[in-house]
């Protein structure tokens, strides 16, 4: 048996969002977000759900923090809700909803656990989108001030930020794919969204660091690896369209200072830009959004395989068989991530990496004893966990590993359907219950360690982690 341990200062965690869990739409002051638009609309979440309530974190924040000491992780990735710090996207400042953060992270604190909050997990204040959202230069300015608000009031206790959650994912599926909030449906206006979360990202860095010397300051990428269907030229260069387009985008401006040329020319021969000069970005754009980062948050899931279709455009193919997927139709690949680590520390060199997200969509019903046993989302952790240790073995500055995600949750347009999470919750009543996966973290936590060969056990108990109990 093969047993990979991680180094003694590594950090364990588990993820959220605030729009995924937090709830409480209508209370504490908070704002309309433009995933409250969205889900509104009909027909736009698969299940016909919303996140009004969510798993109510907003009042069971407590027990969740509970949860957390329980799994013994000494790190915990959420992200804050603009639209409940700044109900309009600026201007008053809702001192209900930096009270209600000001207090989550005390609890945190209190428990051992390092807060790490994202400033922008994609609930845009409406009032914001009202007036052109993302795809209008003024939200740069509209999210330096929501960076510095916030910053002023946590950085006394929090040193770790990160600034935007995967820029592809919003950029792409919500303003050129149109399956995200707000739904549009122009290629256009996504590479604009694309390089003003950019340079947003670029003027937080600048102003946490006016706001809390000393922090340490990141990005979250959505980071995919495209692998050629064939050797064929056509799969090949269908691979490197696909990196262009979704890696290399976003990571070059970052740590390069420039976009890559070829995926511009494929953008140009697309039609979605006009000429080989990108308008909208101005003198200045580039060096910002380069302001050096103290770390990079990478979300992992799965790879892509590429092929150039009958047509001449590239597609992906099915890369494996139905009963290698999870829920969410990805192939099962932790040599993907081991890939994905040593590829960012070779070309792009962050001075610290963390696997910001990584988990597994699995529905496991409880069985007739009440457990849920979630064997495959185990194998699933186990797998990727012994990749990330092969990845600092081979010289990877891989600092902290953060499971998604703590519950089950609002999955986007997936409304309820697809279940990431360690512990189960009953959207009726807002139960928590750990999963067997939860126990089995809470032991590779305490180990600091996992062994490779290690066969998924039912055990654990049934216990609902209930705050009326």
């Amino acid at each position: 048996m093969t047993r990979y341990a991680f180094p003694d200062n590594f950090l364990w965690g588990v993820a959220t969002s605030a729009p995924q869990i937090e709830g409480g739409r209508h209370e504490g002051g908070r704002g309309v977000s433009i995933w409250d638009r969205y889900a509104d609309t009909p027909g736009a979440i698969a299940d016909g759900s919303h996140a009004d309530v969510a798993c109510d974190h907003f009042h069971r924040w407590r027990e969740d923090i509970e949860l957390m000491r329980w799994l013994g992780i000494n790190a915990y990735r959420f992200s804050l809700a603009w639209p409940r710090i700044l109900p309009n996207g600026t201007g008053a400042v809702n001192a209900a909803g930096l009270d209600f953060y000001d207090a989550l992270v005390d609890g945190l604190l209190e428990a051992g656990i390092e807060p790490y909050p994202t400033l922008y997990h994609w609930d845009l204040p409406q009032a914001l989108q009202d007036r052109g959202g993302w795809g209008e230069r003024s939200v740069v300015d509209a999210f330096a001030e929501y960076a510095d608000v916030v910053t002023r009031r946590l950085g006394d206790r929090v040193r770790n930020w990160t600034t935007i959650n995967e820029p592809w994912c919003i950029a792409v599926l919500g303003h050129e794919e149109g399956h995200h909030a707000p739904g549009h449906k122009d290629p256009a206006e996504g590479l604009r969204v694309a390089h003003h979360l950019l340079l947003a990202h670029g003027r937080a860095v600048r102003a946490i660091r006016d706001a809390v010397p000393g922090a340490k300051i990141g990005i979250v990428h959505n980071h995919t690896p495209a692998h050629p269907a064939t050797d064929s030229h056509g799969d090949t260069d269908a691979a490197r369209w696909f990196d262009g387009f979704f890696n290399r985008w976003f990571l070059d401006p970052l740590f390069r200072g420039r976009y890559p040329a070829d995926a511009v020319a494929d953008r140009i021969a697309s039609g979605h830009l006009e000429g080989p000069e990108m308008h909208f970005v101005q003198a200045g754009d580039l060096a910002a959004i380069a302001t050096p980062i103290d770390f990079l948050g990478v979300n992992y899931y799965s790879r892509v395989i590429m092929s150039q279709n009958v047509d001449g455009r590239p597609e992906a193919v099915k890369a494996a068989p139905d009963h290698e997927l999870t829920d969410m139709g990805w192939e099962v690949h932790p040599e993907g991530l081991h890939e994905t680590l040593l590829h960012l520390h070779r070309e792009y060199g962050p001075p610290e990496i963390f696997i910001t997200e990584n988990g597994a969509a699995y529905d496991d019903p409880p069985g007739p004893d009440g457990l849920i046993d979630d064997v495959r989302r185990i194998d699933y952790l186990r797998t990727h966990l012994s990749a990330a240790s092969r990845a600092i073995a081979d010289g990877v500055p891989l600092a902290g590993y953060f499971a998604w995600s703590l519950l089950d949750n609002f999955e986007w347009a997936h409304g309820y359907q697809k279940k990431f999470g360690l512990v189960a919750v009953d959207f009726d009543t807002c139960e928590r219950t750990p999963k067997n996966s939860a126990h089995w973290y809470r032991d590779a936590v305490a180990a600091n360690a996992v062994d490779a060969a290690a066969t998924p056990s039912t055990r654990g108990d049934s216990r609902v982690f209930d705050s009326r109990n």
